[in-house]
């Protein structure tokens, strides 16, 4: 994999060229910026922007007047090549709370391994229906210990909408869910998203969450899309770099709040 040509393809059709990420949600280029509106308690933020030195504060404070009009939170998704250098610090200035950078990492998929192993007592289960996104849910709260209300209503809805858009899977242990993850299928691209993967305390360590991007490998391969991409957290990133994940940059949410 040359990393060099990943990244410029990843920041093509993935941010430049991104596509709305569910239902009633539109791309937006504002001069030099692309942002996402989502629909009804959907995700908005600035996906992309090609700013200098002269441009980026302005540029920074159309983007909180037009969200603000909106009455809506938004995410400035600052990766580390971004310019200017320090559009950071301006974000910070102009009120943006900083979260936690994320390591965007790629692999082929090809090669990837698919066999699912779980532990003894443990299976998978696809989650197709709306009401079973609440296992999801239940995961996400307990693995990450926040609030996972707008994050099932946006997966009800793409499920509801757009089913073909993500495949989510859970692992249950018994009647309990235990661990759970999506892989998104971005029309038109080269890549396969990787989201949501967490598991509950008590479970991690057992090669569950390996087996949940083994899962996600094979339904890549089987579309035909030729990388798996990951943000991934400090937690995940190990494990993903034993899986064979190269890192190609960095990327830091910054969150606008009205």
């Amino acid at each position: 994999m040359n990393g060099d040509d990943v990244m410029a393809a990843f920041d093509r059709q993935m941010r430049r060229e991104a596509r709305p990420d569910g239902p009633g949600a539109r791309v937006e280029r504002d001069g030099p910026v692309v942002r996402q509106v989502g629909g009804e308690g959907g995700w908005n933020a600035v996906l992309w922007s090609d700013l200098t030195e002269d441009d980026a504060d302005a540029a920074i404070a159309a983007q909180v007047a037009y969200f603000t009009g909106l009455g809506r939170e938004f995410e400035w998704k600052l990766y580390d090549y971004d310019t200017p250098g320090d559009l950071g610090v301006r974000l910070r200035a102009a009120g943006f709370e900083a979260e936690p950078e994320e390591a965007v990492m790629v692999t082929p998929v090809a090669g990837q391994p698919t066999e699912v192993v779980l532990p003894e007592g443990v299976r998978l289960r696809r989650v197709t229906d709306p009401d079973e996104v609440a296992m999801v849910a239940e995961v996400h709260e307990r693995a990450f210990g926040t609030s996972a209300e707008a994050f099932a209503r946006r997966l009800r809805a793409r499920l509801q909408q757009d089913p073909d858009s993500l495949e989510i899977v859970v692992a249950m242990a018994g009647d309990e869910p235990v661990s759970a993850a999506r892989v998104d299928f971005e029309p038109g691209t080269d890549f396969a998203g990787l989201w949501g993967g967490g598991t509950v305390a008590g479970w991690r360590g057992k090669g569950i969450y390996r087996a949940l991007v083994a899962h996600r490998a094979r339904a890549a391969a089987e579309r035909g899309y030729r990388y798996l991409q990951v943000d991934a957290s400090d937690q995940s990133r190990p494990i993903l770099h034993r899986l064979g994940f190269t890192t190609l940059t960095t990327t830091t949410p910054y969150v606008y709040t009205p």
